[in-house]
């Protein structure tokens, strides 16, 4: 039985990652990451449902900027399932531009979204958890800063019972395999494969 409601409205939220490369003119656009396959594979499965599946991910986004923005492309959008997936560049930007975000403002930021949407909406939620796949030395120094987050994560997503979708073990798991470049090819932004590993656990989450 899956988690999401007949006649749901899905929206995906996040950074480059979610993005995929959508056309922000159509607001109706999901990108070619694991949005629009999420979508594909779950309106293929159960066309019944008549689940409405949005995406307003945008590049480069830390959670800060989400709250920036989180009335417009998130409470006023109505979703009665949110999925939120974002840290990676709360991480990312301390090491490229020396701009860090400290665990403990990342997870008060977060929380405060996840208070808004239950608050005002009672939306579902499920929390995508970051990951990265070191392809250089430079990149194994992030797991200081990436490990807290990580966690913080976790944690609320026990507080507000959400659904959660663990990809930093799924895809340290699949690189000892092939290495870490054939799912994410700068360490951070899925392949092909890296979008349907995602997807699959994604759907694997929400029980769909």
């Amino acid at each position: 039985m899956t988690l999401i409601d007949q006649n749901a409205i899905v929206l995906f939220q996040g950074d480059s990652i979610t993005d995929a490369g959508r056309n922000r003119n159509d607001w109706a656009n999901l990108g070619s990451g694991y949005a629009n396959l999420v979508t594909s594979l779950f309106t293929s499965k159960y066309p019944e449902k008549q689940a409405t599946f949005l995406n307003r991910g945008i590049s480069g986004d830390r959670v800060i900027d989400l709250e920036r923005r989180w009335e417009v492309d998130c409470l006023n959008l109505k979703p009665s399932l949110l999925s939120v997936y974002v840290g990676i560049n709360d991480t990312w930007r301390r090491y490229d531009n020396n701009d860090p975000l400290s665990t403990e403002e990342y997870y008060t930021t977060y929380r405060r979204l996840l208070s808004r949407a239950k608050e005002q909406l009672n939306a579902k939620l499920v929390l995508v958890e970051p990951f990265v796949l070191p392809v250089n030395d430079s990149q194994k120094q992030w797991r200081e800063d990436l490990d807290p987050k990580i966690q913080a994560v976790r944690e609320l997503a026990g507080e507000f019972k959400a659904i959660y979708v663990p990809l930093d073990g799924l895809f340290a798991q699949a690189a000892t395999q092939t290495g870490p470049a054939y799912w994410a090819p700068d360490g951070v932004h899925p392949s092909p494969a890296g979008a349907a590993l995602i997807a699959e656990a994604w759907l694997q989450a929400v029980k769909a």
